[in-house]
This record gives C-alpha cells, sequence and structure tokens, in this order.
C-alpha cells in the first residue's frame, strides 16, 4: 500500500510548474553523496569479488562464517548469548519478516501490530492468513507502546507481538525499563516478541539502545536485523534472524523448524555479501556510523526548526533515530483540504513536493518527512511547504498569525 501511495503522489508532480521533484515520501539514503557507506565496507566486498569465494552458491541459512558474524555482532549488548546456530541469514529484513511471520500462520491465529509501523508486516501478515490486530504507539507518552491495550486486544490466539526499535516511522528508542515491561507482558500472555532492530546503529539522540534479547529469559524473542540501514546499503540486501530462546521454546515448540523451512524453500542471500559481512561487522563500531548519524542529526533539527514557523504542522516529538520525522496536520485551521491524504496529493500536484500521508501507516491526519536527504533538498522543501500551508490556511488564522506584538507587548 504505501509503496502505491508514493507511485500516485509521484504520478502527480507536474514538470509544468518548473519545480524539481523533491522525494520526501520514501527512504533511501544511499542514493545521496553524503550519505555514502565507509570504506572498509566497500572494501570488504571488493577483497571478496577478486577472491572468487563468493561465486558460489551458499546453504539456505547462510555460510558459517557470516552466521557466526552475526552472533558475535549482537552478543556485543546482550547477555543470554546466541550461537552461530541461532542465526539465519535472510535476503534483508524483509525476507526475515517473511520467514517469520509465515512460520506462525497457523489456522485462526492473530499477530499485534504497531500502529503507526512498517507498513510491510501488515502486508505479509495479511498474505500468510495471519489476523492483525494493531496496538497503538502514544504520541503524548513520546510514543511508548500501549501495553494496557496490548493485554484488552490479545486471546488465546495470539501467537506474537511485534515491535520496532529503534522506531520506524516514530524515531523514539525505547528505555531498558519499558522493554522490559513489553517482555513481561508478553509472558504473562504466553507469547513471544518479534524485535525489528534495522535501525540500531541510526541513533542520533541521548537514549541508548537496547536490544529486546536482553529480555529473553522472560520472553522468547526473535530479532530480525540488517545492513541496510546502518551501513547504508539498502540495496545489498543482507538480513538475518536471530532466535534468542534460553529456554528452548522456540525448538521445543516446532518454530525453529518451521523457519528454517521456510528458508530452505526461499532464494539464498547472496554469497559475496555474507562473505564479506565478517570483515564488515568485525570492523564497525561507533566512527563508522558517527558521519551519518550526525548529518542526521542536524536534518532533525533543520526541520523542527523551521516547523515552529510553518502553520497547521506540527511535529510532537522530536525523533532520536531512524530517517523520519512525522508530523500532525492541524486540518482545522486549514480549507478546502480533507484529511492527510487530500494534503499530499495537492501538495505533489502543486509544489511537486512528495510527503508520506500517515493514513499509509495506519496514522490518519499526519505526514510523515524523510529526513535522510541532502540539506538542501530539506530547505528547500520545507519553503515550498510553507507556502502550501499558507495558501491554504483559513483567512482568520491567517490574520491572527500575522498580528505582530509591538515592543511594550501589546498588539
Amino acid at each position: 500500500m504505501m509503496r502505491v501511495i508514493v507511485y500516485k503522489l509521484f504520478d502527480l508532480c507536474s514538470p509544468e510548474n518548473k519545480k524539481t521533484i523533491l522525494p520526501l515520501g520514501h527512504g533511501d539514503p544511499a542514493v545521496y553523496p553524503c550519505f555514502r557507506t565507509s570504506i572498509h565496507v566497500e572494501n570488504a566486498v571488493v577483497d571478496v569479488i577478486r577472491s572468487g569465494k563468493g561465486n558460489s552458491y551458499g546453504p539456505a541459512a547462510g555460510i558459517l562464517p557470516a552466521r557466526q558474524a552475526v552472533a558475535d555482532y549482537v552478543n556485543r549488548d546482550l547477555t543470554n548469548k546466541v550461537t552461530s546456530s541461532d542465526i539465519y541469514m535472510t535476503v534483508g529484513c524483509n525476507q526475515g519478516t517473511e520467514a517469520v511471520i509465515h512460520s506462525l500462520a497457523l489456522p485462526n491465529a492473530n499477530i499485534l501490530l504497531p500502529r503507526p509501523s512498517y507498513a510491510h508486516f501488515e502486508a505479509r501478515s495479511i498474505f500468510s492468513g495471519l489476523e492483525v490486530r494493531k496496538y497503538d504507539l502514544l504520541p503524548e507518552q513520546e510514543w511508548d507502546i500501549d501495553l494496557q491495550g496490548i493485554e484488552a486486544m490479545a486471546d488465546e490466539n495470539t501467537v506474537a507481538m511485534v515491535i520496532i526499535n529503534p522506531n520506524n516511522p516514530c524515531g523514539n528508542v525505547y528505555s531498558h525499563d519499558h522493554l522490559k515491561k513489553v517482555a513481561e507482558m508478553a509472558r504473562k500472555l504466553g507469547i513471544m516478541v518479534i524485535a525489528d532492530e534495522v535501525y540500531r546503529e541510526t541513533i542520533y539522540g541521548d537514549n541508548p539502545f537496547v536490544p529486546m534479547g536482553e529480555f529473553s529469559l522472560i520472553a522468547p524473542v526473535i530479532t530480525l536485523g540488517s545492513i541496510s540501514k546502518g551501513w547504508i546499503v539498502p540495496g545489498w540486501r543482507i538480513g538475518w534472524i536471530a532466535l534468542n530462546d534460553p529456554k528452548g521454546i522456540f525448538k521445543s515448540t516446532g518454530v525453529a523448524q518451521s523457519i528454517q523451512q521456510n528458508i530452505d524453500i526461499n532464494p539464498d542471500a547472496t554469497t559475496m555479501f555474507q562473505f564479506a559481512l565478517p570483515e564488515i561487522l568485525e570492523k564497525s563500531n561507533k566512527e563508522t556510523f558517527a558521519k551519518k548519524n550526525l548529518i542526521l542529526k542536524q536534518n532533525v533539527e533543520l526541520v523542527c526548526d523551521r516547523l515552529n514557523d510553518i502553520p497547521c504542522v506540527v511535529c510532537t516529538k522530536k525523533p532520536e533515530s531512524c530517517t523520519y520525522l512525522l508530523a500532525k496536520l492541524e486540518l482545522s485551521l486549514m480549507d478546502d483540504i480533507e484529511d492527510d491524504m487530500d494534503f499530499c496529493m495537492k501538495l505533489a500536484k502543486e509544489e511537486n513536493l512528495v510527503l508520506l500521508p500517515g493514513v499509509a501507516l495506519g496514522l490518519k491526519n499526519w505526514i510523515r518527512i524523510t529526513i535522510g536527504v541532502e540539506p538542501q533538498m530539506l530547505e528547500d522543501a520545507l519553503e515550498r511547504l510553507n507556502g502550501f500551508c499558507k495558501r491554504y490556511m483559513k483567512k482568520t488564522e491567517a490574520l491572527l498569525q500575522d498580528l505582530k506584538l509591538n515592543d511594550d507587548g501589546e498588539i
């Protein structure tokens, strides 16, 4: 659905208004020179190509060096360690999502997904025959999970809950205490936690990343990860599934075997990139991601600062991770705008500016702005957004905004 909406908005853009198209509706920082990946990452792949080691087929679950490298990488932050046998290499995080969700698709089963969320979880759940039940992320509580809502909607057919941390699209990073409460709720309900952690190396705020696997003694955890976001190489399509289950629940219930069977009948992750993965992961540290995260932090500051002067669009929380910013539309202050979809359609048509309407993420009357672009693009986009909002602002509101206080504090 998200791609369909973005393509529809691009179709509304017109070369006749003589403005370049600004694509801030989807995210791929890799296309911009300022976000190029580290040289050691590129060299790792070049070395494999020249060695010829990556030219053959690999085992379905992945070659052992890659699986061990992933285990070592995730174990940096874990008390309950995983082994290479707990790791499955996948064609990006999306294939990992598909394999895990399809493995849980029992008759009458349901799965709990966040709202707003990354749309692929819902699409894959529906495709696999799972009933989707959505719990809310609470904007007034810095996008924390509505745990009471989860307890109210779960039943004996609930198989798992999905969390995204660091969160896409909200940009928050969950605290240790909040994640512990999530695990305790999962244990109470008798379900597992599926944790999407692909943005763990894209944090530019103050809250530290805590892996969900740290709480696997409370409830079993399946972690989905990849190098796409942190290393800015989404086109390489290298991801993984990590089973963090010290009590052996996944094996005793057949979940691990079902995931293996799904991996067996799907395309293998590219052998060349698997062979490069140990070098990539072992040599990566905070400095590897510092430049990227600094640019994102500066872009966030820029957008939040400019939004303060743009009527009808409000950023309720400054993101501290991810490559997006959510903003709420104050449609009561605008004329001739029905909802977020109408807002984005008119914006694309009149300004050649593509933003994602919140309805694509399950969040009506919000918009998502991509910040993983060149800073100048954001400057241009915000100028167009400001002009657009002022054109559609109700005349009474526009008049109030134009009134200025004099030096004595009087109008």
